[in-house]
């Protein structure tokens, strides 16, 4: 049986508020170039006077990234979605555009402020774990701490901290070769979380996973995220864990942004005959929440007030419920559902009969009721 991730106030909590206005890092028309010519002319593989130009993996980018949010691009092998996350730590530099983090520029950064950028702001979670296979699990994810001068004791104790967390708190002296592909990758999460790097980029960090793995992964890290509101840039091929993991959504191709939006967004309303041929393969009780499908009723009591709910047969869900743990409750009888919002006021209900029809990609979420 897999360890499961401690849920409790630790020294890594963010306690800091968060601005859900301001966009913590802004991107806008990135491009990058890759000049291969060079290389070929400077061995005489490519004669002086050819045109070849390079090759465009990202044209002309924009999109922004609010504090705390999981913000995933999506798109096939090719579309330029790794190659964005590895200008924002600057792994590569762009061609043009900028980039700004909470305020500064990235592409400015000197060598010194941009391994301090690496270091204690940002943090990568690699799709093959990228862990020493010569340490234990403790000094694999206290490796940051050493490397910015936490004394040992200290980072040994964080890094205890963190495998903890994410459920290894039995294993920390072990070796990466004596974990499974889904405990490697939870040693990465620990790692990222002990330097307490504000943002994360992960780059499809669950692919190579097998399915129960991955889904397991998957349901961590939105615990994870619940608790420490890490700012997060997840880069995945698949459509499904995009719209089940992200707040907001990228889709590339090609290297360009087809279209940017929340996963309704994609669904109800795709920007193109690519995004459509995309979404309707979407598991779309993983998408769905009883607050998209509810029909809607009148509020009790003003807004952002809590109320004192009148006695109720009926069974009830938080608003954020997705459809597929909604089906349970429906399947044993509940026959409707009342729907809460965060401060417990009924916002509406939901029938059988209204799950069945929001799961229907011809029908969509169309029976909301004002």
């Amino acid at each position: 049986m897999t360890a499961q991730p401690l849920a409790l106030q630790t020294t890594l909590q963010r306690e800091e508020p968060m601005d859900s206005d301001k966009p913590f890092i802004r991107v806008e028309n990135l491009s990058k170039v890759f000049h291969l010519g060079g290389a070929r002319r400077m061995f005489g593989l490519l004669p002086p006077t050819s045109g070849q130009k390079g090759f465009t993996a990202v044209d002309d980018v924009s999109f922004e990234v609010k504090r705390g949010q999981i913000f995933v691009i999506m798109g096939l092998s090719g579309s330029g979605k790794s190659t964005i996350i590895r200008m924002v730590n600057r792994l590569i530099d762009a061609s043009d555009g900028t980039i700004t983090v909470d305020g500064k520029d990235v592409r400015s950064l000197a060598p010194a402020a941009l391994r301090d950028y690496r270091n204690r702001t940002i943090n990568m979670v690699f799709q093959h774990f990228g862990l020493f296979p010569h340490k234990s699990l403790v000094d694999n994810v206290a490796f940051g701490l050493k490397v910015r001068g936490v004394d040992k004791e200290a980072r040994e104790a964080k890094a205890a901290e963190a495998l903890a967390i994410v459920g290894l708190g039995d294993r920390i002296h072990a070796l990466p070769d004596q974990l499974s592909g889904g405990m490697k990758q939870r040693v990465g999460l620990a790692r990222a979380l002990a330097t307490d790097a504000e943002i994360l980029l992960m780059d499809e960090p669950f692919s190579a996973l097998d399915p129960l793995i991955r889904k397991d992964m998957q349901e961590l890290l939105i615990k994870l995220q619940q608790n420490f509101k890490k700012t997060i840039i997840f880069v995945t091929h698949d459509l499904n864990e995009a719209m089940y993991l992200g707040d907001k959504i990228m889709v590339m191709k090609q290297g360009k942004n087809v279209q940017c939006g929340t996963a309704l967004d994609l669904l109800e309303a795709p920007a193109d005959p690519y995004i459509e041929a995309f979404v309707t393969e979407v598991d779309r009780s993983r998408v769905l929440t009883a607050g998209m499908i509810a029909r809607r009723t009148a509020r009790h009591g003003t807004a952002g007030q809590a109320v004192d709910l009148p006695a109720s047969s009926l069974a009830r869900v938080p608003e954020g419920t997705i459809v597929h743990d909604l089906l349970p409750i429906l399947a044993a009888g509940a026959d409707p559902v009342e729907v809460l919002d965060e401060q417990g006021a009924i916002i509406g209900k939901i029938t059988a009969g209204d799950v069945f029809s929001a799961l229907s990609p011809s029908k969509g979420n169309s029976n909301n009721a004002a």
